[in-house]
């Protein structure tokens, strides 16, 4: 497999026609998908060694990015995500990898800038439903 550019990596939320909208000006992307175990051990485990019980953890999906700040329409629409704390539905494409979608809240949002520089934003997305997965 080639190496890949980090920004190939998407990030893309629901718009209101229905279609998905490129978070633009994205200049760093982070995707952390964890599933919690559950441990069922006891007294009659062998060799007392741990067990864990299959399927019976909690799945979870945080992402994260930062970049340029440009006020489109992506913008506009995480602004609103943020402040009406309603999930969202996401979308998030790795090159080669393949394609998650599901809901997120915007979980915390950032601005900030230099006098000599450019507006810049961070966004932080969890989780709050099913995420499916498709191999690109």
């Amino acid at each position: 497999m080639a190496v890949q550019k980090g920004r190939d990596i998407l990030l893309k939320i629901a718009g209101a026609g229905g279609g998905f909208v490129t978070v633009a000006g994205l200049r760093a992307r982070t995707i952390a998908l964890n599933a919690r175990t559950v441990d069922a051990t006891d007294g009659d485990s062998a060799g007392r060694w741990r067990e864990l019980l299959a399927g019976a953890g909690v799945k979870s999906a945080a992402v994260s990015g930062q970049g340029i700040f440009r006020d489109a329409e992506a913008d506009a629409l995480i602004r609103e995500a943020f402040f009406s704390q309603a999930a969202q539905t996401w979308r998030l494409i790795v090159p080669d990898f393949g394609q998650l979608e599901g809901r997120f809240l915007v979980s915390a949002l950032e601005y900030a800038g230099e006098h000599e520089g450019e507006a810049t934003f961070a966004i932080s997305l969890a989780s709050a439903g099913e995420i499916t997965f498709e191999a690109l």
